[in-house]
């Protein structure tokens, strides 16, 4: 797999920019909870208050704060009781709060000044009790309830004279020992709360002293909604765009790795001989370069995304959980990820096996289905459809089972994994409701602790997709890796020779051997022959006697086992297979046209050759006729395969295009068998006079085709059985001979020698 992702090279600029808008994205979403918990805690619960650091309170409730707390100094350093005169600062609270229009009387508003964050932690902790009891005594209710305490332990004629006084006089006035018996009572009690309660009713208190002064508490509340709102709305967006780049980029990358590889299988197999292209199989090579690839595409779409942004998420998720909300919880966080990771494991075990299988079945079905459709004209005239349907049928149904059980395999994981996902919330509100209950947790650090397990959940969720994804893919990468890392049989060496112009289109076979690769008999054995320029060289024999594969053997397309093969006076395999090619006009024996028109396909070799050298090939060719009795003559269309033409003309066309290119060699593998006589009389008449001064070889099945040859090859099993002109073949080899007589009548075979 890392073979296949180095190809990513191409594309690394967007890999990184996926990378850094991950991060981004992972950075948002683990913001969001927290926003989310700051509109219900503080924007619902406290009112839009943030913490129980009061921004502004009138004297008098600052001199009811200072009787329960010990630090007056300290919390009187850090405000100030406004006069006539603000400052800036001053007045931004002020126009926050009490609004534009206020007039506030100079001497009756202390005011907070400009502080850090730790001295506001450090207030925080000295008036949270202390506005509580501020706020007890401002109650008239809870005042009297205290003030008839003190009152009990006192003398008849005190109580007369503290009768008439408020509770802050009272207090204020007592003794300094038994001031501290009340405040210590008072604060025992605060202390017995636990943080939250604590937190809750010194906020509170707070709200209390701001309706005390006359703030419309409710716009403070809608502000601080509206306000976490908006940035809770920008950080979305942000996240939004993140991700909506990345699927973008993501598409971009996968798409151009899917084009980079199969650009690179396309030009390996381009390079492979006979033998290669044997060993795969066309079907399976185009199912490695269409759905392998597709695989491949899919996985690096998701692959980013879990390599970069599921660990971020996961791990940032977790220290959330561990330093912003309620982490006697995590525990439930433990419980998901056990579940999950038993649940894919599972899966995991139990697909895997399936899906090598996948795509072995894919490429049966490919190769079944281009047999089928190739074979059709066959089919119907033996009557076999119903047997191929049936083979059809056999390798589709295979495939459909393998692709049915691993579908209900990925199909069953789903509900499996949204089923833990819910169970997992039912437990957190259940524990969480509990603990709100007792006063230990707020609703939004519920809420949030939910979004943060969702989180972690889920990118343990996006790990186990890739998990069961890479697979599939792997197997993929491994069969496209086969086709990248097989090297040709047949390549050019290092330092390559050039063909000798003095000995032009000369062709040495010299005690030639040849076998396929892994196979045990000889298919030619001591093949040793000269095909001159300005002669016609002819090679026959009964089927599988090996005519084919010597002509193969000219332009190496195979490689010869033994003995050499010399064109132009220089060994084949030390001149490049470019240069030698460029030599050779061959024509194999099933006539090949690519998808385009008779112009393109004639003119294949070179785009740029003149319609006059197009036409005179064609003229040779004998396939002027039927291409001018057509509407759009050499514009016509050419199907896929030639489908849309004869076979005779298909071999025309071929014909043509080897003769348009006017190499210096001539190979016709059996390229005349579909043309009826008189047409193959009167191309091999026309192509004499083209040839006059070029080398001939021809592999022809028909004596017909080969009677006038300057040079007759007979094989038989491999091996050379004879060589000469027809007539001394006649007289001296019984294998020509009965080859001879099995298709003319001697009476033929004489006349058509004699022309």
């Amino acid at each position: 797999m890392l073979k296949v992702l180095k190809n990513l090279k191409k594309t690394l600029g967007s890999v990184i920019a996926i990378v850094i808008l991950l991060c981004i994205q992972a950075t948002t979403d683990l913001a969001l909870p927290d926003y989310t918990s700051k509109i219900v805690n503080i924007g619902i619960q406290a009112g839009g208050i943030e913490n129980a650091v009061p921004k502004l309170m009138s004297k008098s409730d600052m001199e009811k704060t200072l009787l329960f707390t010990e630090n007056d100094e300290e919390i009187l350093s850090n405000y100030t009781l406004l006069g006539k005169e603000k400052n800036k600062e001053q007045e931004k609270i002020i126009n926050k709060y009490l609004g534009k229009d206020y007039n506030v009387e100079p001497n009756t508003i202390y005011i907070l000044n400009d502080v850090n964050e730790e001295t506001e932690n450090n207030l925080e902790k000295d008036l949270s009790g202390a506005l509580m009891g501020a706020t007890a005594i401002s109650n008239e209710e809870t005042a009297n309830q205290i003030k008839q305490k003190i009152l009990e332990n006192v003398s008849e004629p005190q109580k007369t004279y503290m009768q008439n006084k408020s509770l802050v006089e009272l207090i204020s006035n007592m003794p300094e020992e038994q001031k501290n018996q009340v405040l210590q009572e008072f604060t025992k009690k605060i202390d017995e709360m636990n943080d939250s309660i604590k937190e809750q009713a010194a906020v509170s208190a707070v709200k209390q002293l701001y309706k005390d002064l006359g703030i419309d508490t409710d716009k403070l509340q809608n502000d601080y909604i509206l306000s976490a709102g908006l940035q809770m709305l920008g950080v979305a967006s942000i996240t939004m765009i993140s991700a909506v780049s990345i699927m973008l980029l993501s598409a971009r990358v996968a798409a151009m790795l899917g084009k980079t590889l199969r650009e690179k299988v396309f030009k390996k197999v381009s390079q492979f001989s006979n033998a290669e292209l044997n060993e795969f199989s066309t079907a399976s090579l185009i199912t490695r370069s269409t759905n392998d690839v597709q695989q491949i595409q899919q996985l690096i779409t998701l692959l980013f995304r879990v390599v970069v942004y599921a660990p971020i998420i996961g791990i940032g998720g977790f220290v959330k959980v561990l330093t912003e909300t309620d982490n006697s919880m995590a525990w439930i966080i433990g419980i998901a990820i056990f579940a999950i990771l038993v649940i894919v494991a599972t899966l995991f075990a139990v697909a895997m096996p399936k899906f090598k299988k996948l795509q072995e079945l894919t490429d049966k079905l490919n190769e079944v289905t281009r047999e089928i459709l190739t074979g059709i004209p066959v089919i119907r005239a033996f009557h076999k459809e119903k047997k191929e349907e049936k083979r059809f049928d056999d390798a589709n149904k295979d495939l459909m089972k393998t692709n049915v059980f691993v579908n209900r395999a990925m199909s069953l994981m789903m509900p499996l994994l949204m089923f833990v996902m819910n169970a997992i919330m039912i437990l957190i509100v259940w524990v969480g409701g509990h603990k709100i209950d007792e006063g230990i947790m707020q609703v939004g650090d519920m809420m949030a602790f939910i979004q943060y397990t969702m989180q972690i959940v889920m990118s343990f969720l996006m790990i186990s997709m890739v998990s069961i994804m890479l697979p599939r893919a792997s197997v993929s990468a491994k069969r496209i890796n086969e086709v990248l890392e097989t090297e040709p049989l047949i390549k050019d060496k290092k330092e390559t020779k050039k063909l000798n112009p003095s000995k032009k289109g000369l062709v040495e076979f010299k005690n030639v051997c040849f076998k396929y690769p892994d196979a045990d008999t000889e298919i030619l054995e001591d093949i040793d022959f000269t095909a001159e320029p300005g002669k016609t060289t002819a090679i026959i024999g009964s089927t599988g006697s090996g005519k084919s594969t010597v002509v193969n053997l000219i332009p190496r397309f195979y490689d010869t086992t033994e003995g050499e093969i010399y064109v132009d006076g220089v060994n084949v395999k030390d001149v490049s297979q470019k240069e030698l090619r460029n030599v050779i006009g061959f024509v194999p024996q099933k006539g090949t046209l690519f998808s385009g028109t008779i112009e393109s396909n004639i003119k294949y070799s070179d785009e740029n050759m003149s319609d006059e050298q197009m036409i005179s090939a064609a003229e040779i060719a004998q396939a002027t006729e039927f291409i001018e009795n057509k509407e759009e003559k050499y514009k016509s269309p050419i199907s896929q395969g030639g489908g849309n033409v004869s076979g005779g003309q298909k071999q025309r066309i071929s014909i043509a295009r080897a003769i348009a290119k006017n190499p210096e060699i001539f190979v016709f593998d059996d390229s005349f068998s579909a043309l009826d006589f008189k047409t193959d009389s009167k191309l091999r008449e026309a192509l004499a006079e083209k040839t006059e001064n070029k080398t001939v070889i021809i592999v022809a099945q028909r004596i017909s085709t080969i009677l006038n040859a300057d040079k007759i090859i007979v094989l038989e099993e491999g091996k050379m059985v004879g060589e000469g002109t027809h007539e001394e073949l006649m007289k001296n080899n019984e294998t020509y001979r009965q080859i001879a007589l099995s298709q003319l009548s001697e009476e033929e075979l004489g006349q058509k020698g004699g022309e």
